[in-house]
């Protein structure tokens, strides 16, 4: 990468920081016409009348939300990047970032990558600007001066107040882990609670594959309740929404659960499993929901707990393979007040709890 007139390693996108804050300290004339360089691509003759170039940023649409800056660095491959700046709106990832390149000229290049893919999703660039990206920088300043010192997870902007009022037991459910979550995470998340070695159960399906919920049970009703403050935080790039769960429930994740799992293989198959349905959702908005699809009202299984009420999960099986995984492009899209999550599932994955309720 070059980088001020020397080269430097672009490594795993750590240094950002660093660079950012020379950005800001060097202003206007950091940026100069390019020297004469070997570089992937020729620059082309600029010629500048009393002025220095355009401040040399595009904005980044629709990124995974689980992107790094490495990803970004592949994505503009040959290009010298300066910073990359994530944005946040109500202390979560908003799939937008912010590129500062090296030269002016390199924004010709980078919208040429307009529409191309970061993994599953394509990505929209277009050009920016100096004042976005220094609102962008003090956005990230304003978070971080109001996040809670305890802890850098981020905030869901809603939370259910019904949750205050269930009675605690002692035992809390935990939902939306990620599938490489283990006991560590979750000992780590209650930091401050003491947590026993049998005291955290994950929930598997009938091939052992984890569900992405799990149990822990506390020393006391007072200590879960207490806990309930973490309901909404985050487990790496994944908020973990908690809630309050009663002695049967834990009595049946002791039975049906493990004490530690691996990360699950991953499949393509024509089901998929939704996460974070409205409570009151049924088969006509999840219908709507895929609207672009031919499904009917029998290929899809709202799941429910003992008590008969509903998860806010629900399985949908597609006509074929390809509209499954076009469908997934819908994943992080709302449904009601809610966004809902896609995740690839199986058969096999979708017949226990869909039998069980």
């Amino acid at each position: 990468m070059f980088f001020r007139g020397k080269y430097v390693d672009a490594g795993d996108g750590r240094e950002m920081g660093l660079k950012r804050q020379r950005v800001m300290d060097q202003g206007s004339s950091y940026y100069s016409t390019p020297p004469a360089s070997n570089f992937l691509y020729n620059p082309p003759a600029y010629s500048y009348v009393n002025q220095p170039p355009a401040f040399p940023v595009v904005r980044l649409r629709g990124l995974p939300f689980d992107c790094s800056e490495t990803d970004i660095i592949e994505f503009f491959h040959g290009l010298d990047i300066v910073d990359i700046l994530f944005v946040h709106k109500h202390g979560k990832f908003a799939g937008e970032a912010f590129c500062v390149l090296g030269y002016a000229f390199q924004v010709e290049y980078a919208l040429q990558k307009n529409r191309e893919n970061i993994g599953k999703r394509y990505v929209e660039v277009f050009r920016s600007n100096r004042q976005e990206y220094y609102k962008g920088i003090c956005n990230v300043v304003s978070d971080s001066r109001i996040a809670r010192p305890r802890s850098p997870r981020r905030a869901l902007p809603k939370r259910d107040p019904s949750k205050d009022n269930v009675p605690h037991t002692g035992v809390i459910r935990l939902r939306g882990l990620p599938f490489t979550a283990n006991r560590d995470d979750i000992v780590d998340f209650f930091k401050g609670f003491v947590l026993l070695d049998d005291s955290v159960y994950f929930m598997v399906n009938s091939e052992g594959k984890v569900t992405g919920e799990a149990y822990v049970k506390f020393e006391s009703p007072e200590d879960s309740k207490a806990a309930m403050m973490e309901d909404g935080t985050c487990i790496g790039n994944r908020y973990i929404e908690l809630f309050p769960s009663s002695l049967e429930e834990w009595e049946e994740a002791v039975t049906k659960g493990r004490r530690n799992v691996p990360k699950p293989p991953e499949e393509d198959t024509n089901v998929l499993r939704m996460r974070g349905l409205p409570y009151q959702a049924g088969k006509e908005e999840i219908l709507d929901f895929f609207k672009e699809f031919t499904i009917s009202e029998d290929a899809i299984h709202i799941t429910y707990n003992s008590e008969g009420r509903s998860t806010g999960e629900a399985f949908v099986e597609f006509a074929s393979l390809e509209d499954s995984k076009a469908a997934l492009a819908k994943d992080r899209m709302t449904l009601g007040s809610r966004y809902i999550e896609l995740f690839m599932s199986s058969p096999e994955e979708m017949r226990d709890p869909v039998l069980r309720g």
